[in-house]
């Protein structure tokens, strides 16, 4: 299964897949030195009955939208990223716009940066997400809490991955 990532910049994507896979997708010089994703990033995670979950990771800037796209046309699951401190910003919108004009409908939300909000603030982050969705092919797609820092919530995150994994048909071979 193929799992892209979307969001705004600097919401967490590629720390995520870092977290949930151990590799760092920001490779270009200049990406390392701006801090941000320039360029499509993938990853490989082997998961532990001899399956692989592959992950494109793509740039959250509003300059990149293209290299987004061109990630996103082929993905089985979007995975939604949207920092709990922020909430849905412009790309938020933007990706989950394109994606839902891919027919991309099966989808997770990583609500980010559980570190650095409180309970109070992540509850307003979930609502806020909650109507986002409202009226697009990921409505109702479950939320999940957690920090690319502290762990937390990674191994639920990785767990859900595998759960919607093991119900995905495989793509036939050509």
């Amino acid at each position: 299964m193929i799992v892209g990532t979307a969001g705004h910049i600097d919401h967490g994507k590629s720390a995520l897949v870092k977290a949930l896979t151990g590799v760092e997708t920001d490779r270009l010089k200049e990406e390392k030195a701006r801090g941000i994703s320039i360029d499509l990033g993938f990853a490989y995670s082997p998961r532990a009955d001899g399956a692989v979950l592959g992950f494109v990771d793509v740039p959250g800037h509003e300059r990149f939208v293209r290299n987004m796209l061109a990630g996103a046309s082929g993905i089985d699951l979007v995975l939604l990223v949207v920092a709990a401190d922020d909430g849905p910003m412009p790309q938020t919108r933007e990706h989950l716009a394109i994606v839902d004009l891919l027919g991309v409908r099966r989808g997770l939300v990583a609500l980010t940066k559980r570190d650095l909000v409180d309970d109070a603030r992540l509850q307003e982050a979930e609502a806020e997400v909650a109507a986002l969705l409202s009226g697009t092919g990921l409505e109702g797609a479950e939320i999940l809490a957690v920090s690319a820092v502290t762990g937390e919530g990674v191994a639920a995150l990785s767990a859900r991955l595998d759960a919607l994994r093991a119900a995905t048909r495989a793509r036939p071979a050509d």
